[in-house]
């Protein structure tokens, strides 16, 4: 095994698609977050457009960013997304579900994690609130780019955008704590 590994951790979601690279040192088993990212497709809001064409664009979109991102990772992990309450957050699962399989029909593998596995490896529970993943990854990664804003005179990380990147680093740490990971150790 190489000593030192490109990881990639994806939060798959229709609107908002958590991406986070670093570098694992194998000998030292420590990460380093390199680049984190959301995707979140420009669409128009025109009601002259088919829904189902701007749900193509975004499809398109999100598809073209995760294949930038993750061309040059050695290993990638996902939490992929489970169904849904309501009919359009099914169809937001049924677009992402599709993006993964054309992602790995054209060569990009992935490892395959869900959302317990995710909050465990992170927070140690599997309940844990966007809060608590957003404050575990900004105190495990602080060398990330979170994306700030200054509230009376405070630095402070943007939760709209930093909970998907927290969870994607998390899928990361799930990742590497995986049988999957350890089988490939080997």
């Amino acid at each position: 095994m190489p000593r030192h590994l490109c990881v990639v951790g994806v939060d798959p979601s229709l609107r908002n698609w958590g991406l986070a690279k670093g570098i694992y040192d194998t000998e030292r088993k420590s990460l380093r977050i390199a680049e984190i990212s959301v995707l979140q497709p420009i669409l128009p809001k025109s009601k002259k457009i088919r829904k189902s064409a701007i749900d193509l664009m975004a499809a398109e979109a999100l598809t073209n960013g995760m294949l930038a991102f993750a061309q040059e990772a050695d290993m990638t992990f996902v939490e992929v997304p489970h169904g849904s309450q309501s009919a359009a957050a099914m169809k937001g699962y049924g677009i992402c579900i599709g993006i993964l399989g054309a992602i790995r029909e054209i060569g990009i593998p992935f490892f395959e994690l869900n959302q317990a596995e995710v909050k465990l490896a992170a927070v140690g529970t599997k309940e844990a609130t966007k809060e608590e993943m957003i404050n575990w990854a900004t105190s495990q990664h602080p060398e990330a780019q979170w994306p700030m804003r200054t509230v009376k005179s405070t630095p402070t990380v943007i939760a709209s955008k930093a909970e998907h990147m927290a969870d994607a680093i998390a899928t990361i740490h799930a990742g590497l704590q995986s049988a999957y990971f350890n089988q490939f150790k080997r």
